[in-house]
């Protein structure tokens, strides 16, 4: 994937990318977390610099609800939404509603070509329902 991506393969790209894949919604914290378990030694800005790269070579998705610390995903291309917990911040993919991308049509485009939407759905997941009850 990084080859395809024209990005050199080093150890902690290749970690960053698995830690993505391995937690999605993953934040900034827990890929660190996560990489270090395999290297140690990795700086919290090798891990920031590898998510910028990832993200602009669109290996990876950086995503911020309302609220949260950015989170980044491993599924992309594809113009999913989410779905967040307002009690616990769980957050789940929601596959467009309609449809290819951009799934939805403003309005008003303003001479904008849109080619994606972003749709956060809230509510409660099932655990933070049934502790509401």
């Amino acid at each position: 994937m990084l080859r395809g991506a024209a990005l050199r393969v080093t150890r902690p790209r290749v970690a960053v990318l698995s830690a993505v894949h391995t937690h999605p919604h993953a934040d900034t914290d827990s890929i660190i977390g996560a990489v270090r378990r395999d290297l140690p030694e990795v700086s919290h800005q090798a891990v920031y610099n590898t998510l910028h790269a990832l993200t602009a070579a669109r290996l990876v998705r950086r995503i911020q609800p309302s609220g949260s610390v950015a989170r980044y995903e491993a599924r992309v291309g594809d113009n999913h939404h989410h779905i967040v917990c307002r009690s616990c911040g769980l957050i789940a993919d929601v596959d467009c509603a309609v449809g290819e991308a951009p799934c939805l049509e403003a309005s008003d485009d303003s001479g904008f070509s849109i080619d994606e939407a972003e749709v956060v759905f809230w509510g409660l997941c099932p655990a933070c329902s049934r502790n509401s009850l």
